[in-house]
């Protein structure tokens, strides 16, 4: 039986699966590789293409996608992005817009202190985290060096992405 959902992904002109694809991860090439690899005969072949292409992303790649994430207890992300990532954004934060005053403030100078150090925001999974928990990993990554930061900040994307690959098949 064929997944409508994937069906529909598959049967996207090339510029509207390209721009569906980059909700996904604000990546350019990554949303340009999976596009060309249509069409994908099941789920799982989207889900392990998704994370092939991530594996094969360089800095570049990375700082482009983060640049589309809001900072963790924020709303805006420093790139353009769509309604559809600051609507999904706001879902994966949701834990974060209830929390107290203080955590709020202590996760804004965390942020500040995580940009001045690496050059780009904090980026986790936040999808079923509380702000609380969220400010302890950030502060647990602070001290890494810049190369063992940069791929667990590509992992924790590569989770992101994969969540959202699903919220596309779901929308």
């Amino acid at each position: 039986m064929t997944d409508p959902a994937l069906a529909r992904l598959n049967a996207l002109p090339i510029a509207e699966a390209e721009a569906a694809l980059l909700h996904c991860l604000g990546a350019a090439r990554w949303a340009r590789a999976m596009a060309a690899r249509r069409p994908f005969p099941s789920r799982e072949s989207l889900f392990a293409a998704g994370d092939e292409l991530c594996a094969s992303l360089d800095r570049q790649d990375w700082l482009e996608g983060f640049s589309r994430h809001p900072k963790i207890g924020e709303k805006r992300a420093a790139a353009e992005t769509s309604s559809t990532e600051r609507r999904w954004a706001e879902q994966e934060q949701s834990a974060a817009s209830r929390a107290a005053a203080e955590t709020m403030a202590a996760l804004a100078e965390a942020n500040r202190a995580y940009l001045d150090r690496f050059g780009y925001i904090f980026i986790v999974c936040a999808t079923g985290r509380t702000a609380p928990e969220m400010l302890a990993r950030l502060r647990e990554r602070l001290p890494h060096s810049p190369p063992e930061e940069i791929r667990i900040a590509a992992g924790e994307q590569a989770k992101i992405t994969r969540l959202r690959l699903e919220k596309l098949l779901a929308s």
